[in-house]
């Protein structure tokens, strides 16, 4: 769990107990430039990669007791190496299927549709493939307890596992949502290049996802903050059930876990809560965020 001051990760220790860990969020995070529309999407992009890693190379190492995963420089090696293969499978190759298959295609617009149409396919693939590993079952039934409990606070509930359990699974600032919102962002913005020769293509999709990750946030963090409005709801809703695929139902002892980490920064995201609704400079949401996701 993640607050603007402060991270916590709470694992399952093989005795049974529950271990925690908290740290200050880097300085950067903290700053203005992390309130200023379109860079802060990136920037927390940024963060939640960082801190998704580190939390599971952490959680990996107490459930086995001892360290058994690389950190620093070889741990950032592999997020490297994982990143490339990512943008290869997920903007690559959609761009060469597109491109393969121009003879038939009459527009631009329709060329960058197909490329959409074939990355979203993939994504979907991929999350399916990998939500039939068990040990990704149980990353995502902890990807659940993770939501429960947050959808929990921001209604006033009393944060037991008995008061929890029957909040869904779903959440409108889930990182799930936020990768198909990218993805159908990025139909629109790769359609104004038109259909550029191939090498030009494929550079044109690495340079502007910079780009096209800061609008997906603040479309994401705007439809959040009006669940009224239908255009909100028409964004959210195909979000929302995508987290089918990235959650699932978690156990008593998860919600435990989760609502350790989440007692872990409530202190500060209260009193950061109470000074805001003090000056009148709050804007009546919560500003806890699932790091993991």
């Amino acid at each position: 769990m993640r607050s603007r001051e402060r991270l916590a990760i709470a694992v399952r220790r093989p005795d049974g107990g529950i271990e925690l860990k908290r740290e200050p969020v880097h300085p950067i995070f903290r700053s203005r430039w992390a309130r200023m529309p379109f860079v802060r999407g990136l920037l927390m992009l940024w963060d939640s990669l960082g801190v998704g890693i580190s939390a599971l190379t952490y959680s990996a190492n107490v459930a086995a007791g001892e360290e058994i995963l690389a950190s620093g420089p070889a741990m950032w090696a592999t997020v490297i190496l994982s990143l490339v293969i990512g943008l290869g499978i997920f903007f690559a190759l959609p761009a060469l299927v597109a491109y393969a298959l121009e003879r038939f295609i009459h527009t631009s617009w329709e060329s960058n549709f197909l490329e959409g149409l074939v990355r979203l396919g993939l994504f979907l693939l991929y999350l399916v493939l990998i939500g039939k590993v068990p040990d990704i079952q149980r990353v995502f039934a902890y990807h659940g307890a993770e939501h429960k409990a947050i959808n929990a606070y921001e209604a006033g509930e009393p944060l037991t596992v008995e008061r929890i359990r029957h909040y869904s699974t779903q959440h409108p600032r889930c990182g799930t949502g936020f990768l198909l919102i990218v993805v159908i962002v990025s139909v629109f913005v790769f359609g104004f290049l038109g259909r550029p020769p191939i090498l030009l293509r494929l550079a044109s999709r690495l340079l502007f996802l910079p780009l096209i990750a800061a609008i997906s946030y603040e479309l994401m963090r705007l439809a959040a903050a009006h669940p009224a409005n239908w255009l909100a709801r028409g964004l959210l809703k195909p979000a929302l059930a995508l987290q089918g695929l990235t959650t699932r139902p978690p156990s008593d002892d998860m919600l435990e876990v989760s609502l350790a980490a989440l007692s872990a920064i409530l202190p500060e995201v209260m009193e950061r809560d109470e000074a805001e609704r003090q000056s009148s400079r709050t804007d009546g949401s919560r500003d806890t965020q699932i790091a993991s996701s």
